[in-house]
């Protein structure tokens, strides 16, 4: 099965491309990182969605400066939704 991307995610992820693709590559490598902020932000929103996958992304270019050792940091998997059993009477 394939997994289909909502079509707002699609139009979240065409900026942070164009950066990834034009402005990345004339910029010296400063990110701390692993991986970059602009791939964490397109990880997470193909993963999460746009509205938890955005507050991701701020949340981690948030992170993002001389303040922060930086390192590995993954995308969180996505949560799965566990059903609600009935209570036992």
């Amino acid at each position: 099965m394939t997994d289909r991307v909502n079509p707002v995610t699609r139009v979240l992820v065409l900026p942070i491309r164009f950066y990834q693709r034009f402005i990345s590559p004339a910029l010296p490598p400063t990110c701390r990182f692993h991986p970059s902020c602009s791939t964490y932000a397109v990880e997470a929103l193909t993963v999460h969605g746009p509205l938890r996958g955005s507050w991701l992304a701020i949340r981690r270019l948030g992170r993002c400066g001389p303040w922060h050792p930086g390192g590995l940091d993954p995308v969180p998997p996505r949560r799965t939704t566990v059903p609600d059993l009935p209570a036992e009477e």
